[in-house]
């Protein structure tokens, strides 16, 4: 009878045990660790698209701030020790090219996604593509209210208020302070200024056919609109709506100076910038414009011992010295990346497309540095506006001033 040693018969026992229970570890820290293309230990590709140059290129300070604050994260440690790996292109706010540039992010640079890609017309035409491919076109830099459509396009998201809520605050503005007022609106013959026209319709409702005596669109490519000013002038419109983007809205400020027309006039947000367009069009000839915002002015003293002001005034002296901090752009990517960052760490070490659109709804009652006090981030699953709140201000002194209280843009009628 053959004899059995109970020692070796207990080693296969022990062995498989041991193997289960490495397995096991293995599979925890698998579980631990999830990777999309554009993620590993230790870096986080995130693409970007940009108006480097052509008709919208003063944003494109918006993309070399975001590069700078990346590059001071990265030097702090980067997120959860990874490093974040910033690939930006220049679309020249020309739709075909950015179709181009977004299909080499994904298909080659094979980025985790695209981040704060600026224009309406430009990212419209990426959207449908973008979300059959399944990745993140997250805190998209243009204010058109389609990017709170989280039914239909998961994987879109946009960060400023949207153009539409900013247009029913004006309308709210002129109905209160100038009732019988003869409007003018004057928009970029896209997405971005339908959206506003359809916004201050909203609140004008039945009064709009009376109330809006002339509506005017313009074309990106159009050198000037001198012409367009002066029909506007010539119809005896007495409040302008101006909806362009930062070269237009400078132009037409000058031209309404020179022409002596001085309406009440309502500006985008989208050009408020002191330092790309107030300066360009005139001091003197800026005097007067109004505006909603929600951002900090940093060339204000008014925030000069605020905490946020100072972290991010602390950042452009080491990052981007001799950058001029009176371009609202600067606050406004700063803000962006911020939040960029915020998602990031919130993602843990799953760093998966889908978490990362998981964790952008997540956000709540984040306050980046450079927002206004009281204006806060808020997203949910059913809600894909990061920023919904925003205040009036006037153009006074070669500065702007707020006044009245955070409106929630939400509200409409």
């Amino acid at each position: 009878m053959p004899v059995m040693y109970p020692r070796l018969a207990a080693r296969p026992a022990a062995f498989s045990l041991a193997v289960a229970l490495l397995a096991a570890s293995v599979s925890a820290a698998t579980a631990q660790k999830k990777y999309d293309t554009g993620a590993t230990d230790t870096e986080i590709k995130i693409g970007n698209v940009e108006a480097y140059s052509g008709p919208a290129s003063a944003y494109g300070v918006i993309g070399k701030t975001e590069e700078a604050y990346f590059k001071m994260i990265n030097d702090q440690g980067g997120i959860n020790g990874r490093k974040i790996n910033w690939i930006s292109y220049d679309d020249a706010y020309s739709p075909p090219k950015t179709v181009e540039q977004t299909r080499k992010l994904i298909e080659s640079d094979e980025v985790l996604l695209v981040f704060n890609a600026l224009g309406t017309p430009t990212q419209t035409a990426v959207q449908k593509y973008q979300n059959s491919k399944k990745v993140p076109q997250l805190f998209v830099a243009t204010g058109a209210s389609k990017w709170n459509d989280p039914k239909n396009f998961p994987w879109t998201m946009g960060f400023q208020p949207s153009y539409r809520a900013e247009a029913r605050i004006f309308a709210k503005y002129i109905l209160k302070n100038k009732p019988d007022g003869k409007v003018a609106v004057f928009y970029a013959n896209d997405d971005f200024g339908k959206d506003y026209l359809t916004g201050l319709k909203d609140v004008f409702g039945d009064k709009a056919s009376k109330m809006i005596i002339i509506e005017e669109s313009y074309e990106t490519s159009e050198p000037s609109i001198d012409n367009h000013i002066v029909k506007m002038k010539d119809a005896g419109a007495d409040v302008l709506v101006n909806i362009s983007t930062p070269k237009f809205a400078a132009q037409a400020i000058k031209k309404s100076a020179e022409l002596g027309w001085k309406p009440m006039h309502l500006m985008t947000d989208v050009s408020i910038s002191i330092g790309a367009v107030m300066k360009p069009a005139g001091l003197e000839a800026s005097e007067g414009v109004l505006s909603a915002g929600y951002l900090k002015d940093a060339s204000d003293p008014q925030w000069k011992d605020d905490a946020g002001m100072k972290k991010f005034m602390a950042f452009v002296d080491k990052y981007m010295p001799g950058a001029n901090v009176a371009d609202s752009n600067l606050p406004y990517g700063y803000a962006a990346a911020q939040t960029m960052v915020q998602v990031l760490k919130q993602c843990g070490d799953d760093l998966t497309r889908e978490n990362v659109m998981k964790q952008a709804a997540s956000l709540k009652d984040f306050a980046p540095d450079t927002l206004l006090p009281g204006i806060k981030i808020n997203t949910s699953a059913t809600d894909f506006a990061p920023i919904e709140q925003s205040k009036m201000m006037r153009f006074k002194n070669g500065q702007w001033e707020f006044f009245g209280d955070v409106i929630g843009a939400e509200i409409g009628g």
